[in-house]
């Protein structure tokens, strides 16, 4: 699984980092950005899932690695 912050839509509410720190983490500014290439390592997909459904401007896309 990769996960990916769209910058545009970001507004910096910081449930990603809040949610899932192992994989996002904020910026200078305090919008969120995304840690380690976006690739979520084992064990940490429950908090990715839950930041992606808590961001209000949906601002996180997933992809399913084949």
């Amino acid at each position: 699984m990769k996960v990916h912050i769209d910058s545009g839509r970001c507004q910096g509410h910081g449930r990603c980092y809040d949610l899932s720190p192992g994989v996002f983490g904020e910026d200078d500014e305090g919008y969120g950005r995304v840690l380690e290439g976006g690739l979520v390592a084992e064990g940490q997909e429950h908090a990715v899932r839950l930041a992606v459904s808590n961001c209000p401007e949906r601002a996180i896309a997933v992809q399913q690695e084949v």
